[in-house]
């Protein structure tokens, strides 16, 4: 599942310096893609099933057009 992809993360702008959300740094990006990209199938799946099974959180379909609305509704909630 290795990919050879150099240009990963790029930055926004010259205004904003930071690519990353508050709390992240490149050095903490690069891990979880390293994580990802080298994860088994079988380690994805039962991740995968984790989550789904977790009990404080919930899986559900939102149509596109509502995922910007839903993203700003979890980010207020999580401030």
């Amino acid at each position: 599942m290795k990919k050879n992809t150099p240009n990963r993360i790029t930055q926004k702008s010259k205004a904003d310096p930071s690519p990353y959300s508050k709390g992240w740094n490149r050095k903490r990006a690069e891990a979880l893609i390293e994580h990802y990209e080298n994860q088994t199938d079988d380690e994805a799946i039962a991740e995968a099933e984790a989550a789904y099974n977790a009990v404080k959180t919930t899986m559900m379909q939102v149509p596109v057009e509502l995922v910007p609305r839903f993203r700003k509704l979890i980010a207020k909630h999580a401030s």
